[in-house]
């Protein structure tokens, strides 16, 4: 009977944190962009709600009042500064759909209650300190959707660090070609994938929207956390202000990403033998010895034997 309600209350766990994750998102809010006759990037459809810093203000009236009285659970027992960099790590994620900072603070609040009673009723079955093992569970699923987000935000940024040198050599290549660097942008967008390719489309809706070249570029920086792409827009909007050419800029910028790509490819090859070298030793070499030193030892061991007899 224990092990059967233990069972349920761990799908019930599981089913809380799916509901909490995809329910009530308006995916129909996604934003598509297409390139107009002038070479810019233009709106499809408008985002229902614009993935920025403004996501951690959403309206209370959006979220339903359970998941709110377990957005306050969580909350007493996060820092003070909590929602401030629960927002930060969400925009290095790429704010993903429906990943807003009050339903990730619910499903931090259901996993503490869930992990509670299943970890004293686990405690309770085997004979274990209860209070200990509930806490223990209850911990671990608290803080299991920040480590979510801080992986997928380490992974985004890694990607973008990946993709800079490519959208940099298009831009260069769409500058020198006669292009404006807006619609330089545009062919970076639409030419490549991944997030450095949709960071590039909503710079452009950016601008679209109002914003100026340089708040754009430095909205791009706060939303990232790769020091390659810091380097770029500062050199860039030092140039655009002391009047330097834009395509010298971007061939400047290209050469040295392509050799900083490099470098980080140098880098993790040096790394490989020490990295390699504790599961040599641990897995490879004593069956090298087993294998090796076996029957010699067997063979010692019988000629041993047989002096004895």
């Amino acid at each position: 009977m224990t092990l059967a309600i233990g069972i349920i209350a761990i799908a019930g766990a599981i089913i809380l944190f799916v509901v909490l994750i995809s329910g009530g998102i308006d995916r129909s809010g996604s934003s598509a962009v297409v390139l107009d006759p002038t070479g810019l990037m233009t709106p499809q459809a408008t985002p229902a709600r614009a993935p920025s810093r403004a996501a951690v203000n959403v309206d209370p009236e959006d979220i339903p009042p359970f998941m709110q009285r377990l957005g306050s659970i969580a909350a007493k027992f996060s820092p003070k500064d909590y929602g401030r960099r629960l927002q930060r790590r969400l925009d290095l994620a790429g704010n993903p759909v429906g990943w807003l900072a009050p339903r990730v603070m619910a499903v931090k609040g259901a996993g503490l209650i869930a992990g509670v009673i299943l970890g004293g009723i686990i405690g309770a079955k085997h004979g274990i300190a209860i209070v200990l093992f509930a806490l223990g569970i209850g911990v671990f699923l608290f803080y299991i959707p920040d480590i979510l987000i801080r992986n997928t935000g380490e992974k985004r940024q890694i990607k973008i660090l990946q993709g800079l040198p490519d959208a940099l050599d298009m831009m260069m290549v769409c500058v020198e070609a006669g292009l404006g660097f807006d619609a330089a942008l545009s062919r970076v967008a639409l030419n490549l994938e991944g997030p450095m390719a949709s960071e590039c489309a909503r710079v452009l809706q950016e601008m679209q929207f109002g914003k100026s070249r340089t708040e754009a570029l430095r909205a791009l920086v706060d939303r990232t956390d790769v020091s390659e792409l810091r380097t770029f827009v500062s050199s860039f909007v030092q140039s655009a202000e002391l009047g330097i050419s834009i395509g010298v800029v971007l061939r400047e910028q290209a050469k040295e990403m392509r050799i900083r790509r490099r470098q980080r490819a140098e880098e993790q090859a040096q790394k490989l033998p020490v990295k390699i070298l504790l599961p040599l030793i641990t897995c490879l070499l004593p069956a090298m010895f087993v294998v090796v030193l076996g029957p010699a030892v067997i063979h010692i061991f019988h000629t041993l034997g047989t002096i004895n007899k």
